[in-house]
C-alpha cells in the first residue's frame, strides 16, 4: 500500500467534516490558484485576439507583402512595373503564397460642395480579393468590372462619408496632380492638375482611423488612365501568405526569386509602428502571467504551512514509527497537488465560460475611436490554455518544495511530549 498517498488522502478528506484542518486557508489557497488561472486564461485570449483583430484589418487592407520597383520613390505612389511578371508562375506554385493581386495608388483631395478631404485612390483589378471589404461593409456593394472601359465608382469609409455628407450614389469630384504625358520644348515634364468624377458604390468601416480616413478602393485602371500608363503598367503586387508567422521567411523566398530590379516588403515594415506596438502587448500579459502564478504559489504556500502545522503531531507519530522524511514530505506535496488541481479545474471553468460569453454576447464594449475594435475580442487555442496550465501546476508545484522540508525539521520528542 502506498502509505504517503494514503494519509495524505484522510488528511484532505477531513476538509469537509469538522477536523483539525483550517478550512477557511485551503479553501482561499484554492480560490487563489483559481483566479489566477482564470486571469492568466483572459490575459492571453484578449491580447492574442487583439492582436490577430488589428493584425487582420492591416492585413486586409495591403495584404502580406508588396512587390514594388526598387527605386528612391519613397512616396504613397510606387513607380509602375509590369503586371506580366516572368517569376508569377514560380511564385504560384509556392505552398505558402494564398494569392497575388495588382494594385497601384494614386494621392488625390475629393472636393464637394462643401468640403474637400485627401485621400488615397487605391485601384484594384479583377484578380482582387473583396473578402475583407466585404466582411466590414456597412452600405452599398463593392466594385464590378467592365471589360471595356474603367468604371466609375469608388469605395470609401464611414469616416470620409461622415466627412463629406456623402453617401451610397452621391456624385464625388477628385482631383489629382500628375505628371505632364509630353515633354516640354526643353525636354522636361511638368505637372498638370486632372479631375475624375466618380459616384460611391459602398462604404466601410474597420476602425482602424489611420486607413479609414485615407483609403478608397476603384477601379486600377482609372490609377493607369491618371497617370498614363498602358494596361500592362501597375503600380506593384500584393501577396497574401497562408502562415503570418513564417513572413519574414516568405520576403526572403521571395526577394531571391523576383531579382535586383524589384523590392518584396512585409507589411510589418511598412506598418512598422503598428506590429511594435501590438508585439509590446505580449509584455504586458507575460508581466500579468508572472504576477498570476506568484499570487498562486504565495497562496499554495501558505496553505501548505498551515496544513504541516496543524498536522504537527501526526508527524511526529509518523516518524517515531520509522516513517522517513521523504515519505512525509510526500503527504503534503500531495495533498499540494490535489488543491493545486482543485484550484485549476474551477479557475479553468470560470475562464473559459466568461471567454465564452464575451465571444458570443460580446458583454464589455469599446470605444473604436481608441481602440480600433468595438468590443473585446477573444481568441482561444487549446494549446495556450493547455501550455498555461501546465506553467500554473508546474509553478506552484516547485513552490511547494521548500515549505514541505518543514515537515521534516519536526522532532517526534517534541511534539509528542503532551500527548
Amino acid at each position: 500500500m502506498n502509505v504517503p498517498y494514503f494519509i495524505a488522502k484522510r488528511i484532505i478528506g477531513k476538509r469537509g467534516k469538522g477536523g483539525k484542518i483550517s478550512r477557511p486557508t485551503v479553501n482561499i489557497a484554492i480560490t487563489g490558484v483559481a483566479i489566477g488561472i482564470a486571469v492568466m486564461i483572459l490575459t492571453v485570449a484578449i491580447v492574442v485576439g487583439f492582436q490577430l483583430s488589428i493584425r487582420d484589418k492591416v492585413e486586409g487592407f495591403n495584404a502580406d507583402i508588396q512587390i514594388n520597383k526598387m527605386d528612391d520613390n519613397n512616396s504613397m505612389e510606387p513607380s509602375p512595373i509590369d503586371r506580366h511578371q516572368p517569376f508569377l508562375s514560380q511564385l504560384k506554385k509556392l505552398p505558402q503564397i494564398k494569392h497575388i493581386q495588382v494594385y497601384a495608388t494614386k494621392n488625390g483631395i475629393i472636393k464637394t460642395k462643401t468640403e474637400n478631404e485627401g485621400v488615397l485612390l487605391k485601384g484594384v483589378g479583377d484578380d482582387y480579393d473583396w473578402t475583407f471589404v466585404k466582411k466590414n461593409l456597412i452600405k452599398g456593394n463593392i466594385l464590378h468590372w467592365y471589360d471595356t472601359t474603367a468604371g466609375n465608382g469608388i469605395v470609401i469609409s464611414k469616416t470620409i462619408a461622415s466627412e463629406l455628407a456623402a453617401d451610397t450614389g452621391s456624385k464625388l469630384f477628385v482631383f489629382f496632380i500628375t505628371r505632364s504625358h509630353k515633354a516640354d520644348s526643353s525636354g522636361s515634364y511638368g505637372y498638370e492638375q486632372r479631375v475624375k468624377t466618380f459616384y460611391v458604390k459602398g462604404i466601410y468601416h474597420t476602425g482602424l482611423d489611420e486607413f479609414d480616413k485615407n483609403i478608397v478602393f476603384t477601379d486600377i485602371r482609372q490609377v493607369q488612365n491618371l497617370n498614363f500608363w498602358t494596361p500592362d503598367q501597375v503600380g506593384g503586387l500584393e501577396i497574401s501568405c497562408n502562415n503570418f508567422k513564417e513572413l519574414n521567411t516568405n520576403e526572403t523566398i521571395i526577394n531571391k526569386i523576383i531579382g535586383q530590379d524589384l523590392q518584396a516588403t512585409s507589411i510589418r515594415k511598412t506598418n512598422s509602428a503598428i506590429f511594435d506596438w501590438l508585439d509590446l502587448q505580449n509584455t504586458n500579459a507575460v508581466i500579468i502571467i508572472g504576477l498570476m502564478v506568484i499570487v498562486s504559489a504565495i497562496a499554495m504556500i501558505s496553505a501548505l504551512i498551515v496544513l504541516i502545522l496543524e498536522n504537527a503531531n501526526m508527524i511526529g507519530l509518523l516518524k517515531a514509527l520509522g516513517m522517513v522524511n521523504w515519505d512525509i514530505q510526500k503527504i503534503f506535496i500531495m495533498d499540494g497537488a490535489y488543491l493545486i488541481l482543485s484550484g485549476l479545474f474551477y479557475g479553468n471553468i470560470a475562464g473559459l465560460s466568461l471567454c465564452w460569453l464575451q465571444s458570443h454576447y460580446g458583454l464589455i464594449k469599446l470605444s473604436q475611436e481608441t481602440y480600433y475594435i468595438s468590443q473585446v475580442p477573444i481568441y482561444l487555442n487549446w494549446k495556450y490554455i493547455l501550455l498555461l496550465n501546465s506553467i500554473a501546476f508546474f509553478s506552484c508545484m516547485f513552490m511547494l518544495i521548500l515549505p514541505s522540508f518543514i515537515a521534516s525539521r519536526i522532532k517526534p520528542a517534541v511534539t509528542l511530549k503532551y500527548e
